[in-house]
């Protein structure tokens, strides 16, 4: 058994015993009560797919901008540049967008955004010059503001004032799950047997794939807001 194979038995083994304890404890630090809304579900799973996406395809091309095309460090991430000033611009016009569609329509796009851009990159030989590829990435840059805000804001809206900070921890967690899991499983992906190229391809696929499936979930969100007590 390989080590990381061990951890991940390990990892699971103790996300079991901890759900457990949670729902027998008399005072649980998760409440198994915060997860009977559908849209809290969904929202959990959504943080989990979009940082993926936003943190696993960063990994990828800063590894294919100086492998492949032989940048330094400081140019691979200059390569990132119309990616994120996209995302920075678009993002003081979030709210505005949700006041006038609604929460669900920009998480939606937001995720098919990602999704679009991971395929479209999938098919691009890593041969293909820097600013193709940088140019590509933008739509996964927009899908940021498009998707985080709201579904936060959904979230919060599902869940009782007195377990917001405890909702918002979750989150959080999934959102930081993702991440780490993204650059694991990607990481393997291009380091196996089959090459750098075709790793990097599956990664996009699977990025793709997840974040298409957040999407779906996504149409099930609803705005309705929890009852808070009294």
């Amino acid at each position: 058994m390989s080590p990381s194979s061990g951890a991940l038995i390990v990892a699971v083994a103790a996300c079991a015993v901890f759900v457990a304890a949670q729902a027998k404890g008399a005072h649980p630090m998760v409440p198994p009560e915060l997860f009977r809304s559908a849209t809290v579900v969904i929202a959990t799973a959504i943080g989990f797919a979009f940082m993926v996406g936003f943190y696993g395809l960063p990994f990828l091309f800063s590894l294919s901008f100086q492998q492949q095309h032989g940048l330094s460090a400081l140019g691979a991430g200059l390569a990132f540049g119309p990616m994120m000033l996209l995302s920075a611009c678009l993002t003081p016009f979030s709210a505005w967008i949700v006041e006038r569609t609604g929460p669900r329509p920009p998480i939606i796009a937001g995720l098919a955004l990602i999704a679009a851009g991971s395929l479209t990159l999938a098919l691009v030989p890593t041969s293909a010059p820097v600013w193709v590829s940088a140019l590509l990435l933008v739509p996964v840059g927009m899908g940021g503001p498009l998707v985080m805000p709201p579904t936060t804001a959904l979230l919060l809206e599902h869940v009782p004032a007195h377990q917001a900070g405890t909702a918002g921890g979750v989150f959080n967690t999934s959102r930081q799950v993702g991440g780490a899991l993204a650059v694991a499983v990607f990481g393997a992906l291009i380091s196996a047997s089959g090459g750098f190229e075709h790793g990097l391809h599956v990664s996009l696929a699977v990025a793709a794939a997840i974040a298409v499936l957040a999407a779906l979930a996504a149409t099930r969100m609803t705005a309705r807001r929890a009852s808070q007590p009294s």
